[in-house]
């Protein structure tokens, strides 16, 4: 088995990086803010002092940060990833970044004699845990058969969309779905609830015809129960919809309903929401017809 560097041991990567670990793999880690969980350390999770001695240890480092400027001061900065890098290393960031900065970054760091891969997912809290994401990669079909052993092991759906970019190129295409689907979700349900309808039964109705979706779901299920607890919090989602909107502008398209979409998600943010999952957006439709839908 194989030695594996893993930055960023937060809400996803944790559970990723134990699947590694049931498999076999050694981990190790370095520059983290906050301090891994003990179930990492339980099995066997090292530690080298910077993200360049990381590089130099290991043939392949993987990335699960929070955004574009994280990745880029892991990868870039003092004492960075890229200054450990050299032929036949590997680096696969997992983040959902800029499109834009990461084939600057593939490009750089393919300069030193190593290999890139975007590898955005999508699944969730729930999806890490079990095993189960989708992932969107974006590379060389090469470097994407060396990865995809690792892959198995933390995703189902997994897919070669293209080269580098590629992968966040389909995430932000992904997060534009979710966050429009959580909100007419959201709108439903209030619009049903306000009606003096159960919105329990509306949902289960709904689930039976063409109307159901993952998001109906189990969205659908914390707005009723109302448990907002952070599986995918509103403020990443907003970092997301920010990478579709600047990349609508760039290519000169409008993307109206994520526009609106954003505002709500600005919404909670206002109204100290930020830090909930990301089907708390209901709570800005809520304030605005001032009607819970439970």
């Amino acid at each position: 088995m194989a030695s594996i560097g893993f930055i960023g041991l937060g809400i996803m990567g944790t559970p990723m990086a134990r699947h590694l670990q049931d498999a076999g793999h050694r981990i190790i880690t370095s520059k983290f803010v906050i301090p891994p969980r003990q179930e990492l350390v339980d099995h066997g999770l090292e530690f080298v002092e910077t993200p360049k001695a990381l590089a130099e240890t290991v043939d392949t480092i993987i990335l699960m940060l929070p955004d574009t400027p994280e990745v880029k001061d892991v990868l870039f900065g003092e004492n960075g990833v890229y200054y450990g890098l050299g032929e036949g290393k590997l680096v696969i960031d997992m983040s959902s970044i800029s499109p834009i900065e990461t084939k600057e970054f593939a490009r750089k760091v393919r300069e030193t004699g190593a290999d890139y891969i975007d590898a955005p997912v999508s699944g969730g809290e729930v999806g890490a845990k079990n095993a189960s994401l989708s992932i969107m990669a974006g590379g060389t079909p090469e470097s994407f058969q060396r990865a995809l052993p690792l892959f198995n092991l933390m995703g189902k759906n997994i897919t070669l969309v293209g080269d580098c970019g590629d992968g966040q190129v389909t995430k932000v295409a992904n997060q534009i779905i979710v966050a429009l689907t959580i909100e007419a979700v959201s709108e439903a349900l209030v619009f049903a609830s306000k009606a003096g309808a159960d919105p329990a039964r509306v949902r289960e109705a709904l689930m039976g015809g063409f109307a159901s979706s993952r998001i109906l779901e189990v969205h659908g299920e914390r707005m009723i129960k109302r448990t907002f607890e952070p599986g995918f919090r509103i403020s990443l989602h907003q970092k997301d919809l920010n990478l579709a909107l600047q990349g609508a502008k760039s290519l000169g398209i409008s993307l109206p309903n994520t526009a609106a979409t954003q505002e709500l998600f600005n919404n909670c943010a206002a109204n100290g929401d930020s830090g909930l999952d990301h089907s708390g957006l209901v709570r800005a439709l809520e304030r605005m017809a001032n009607h819970e839908v439970a």
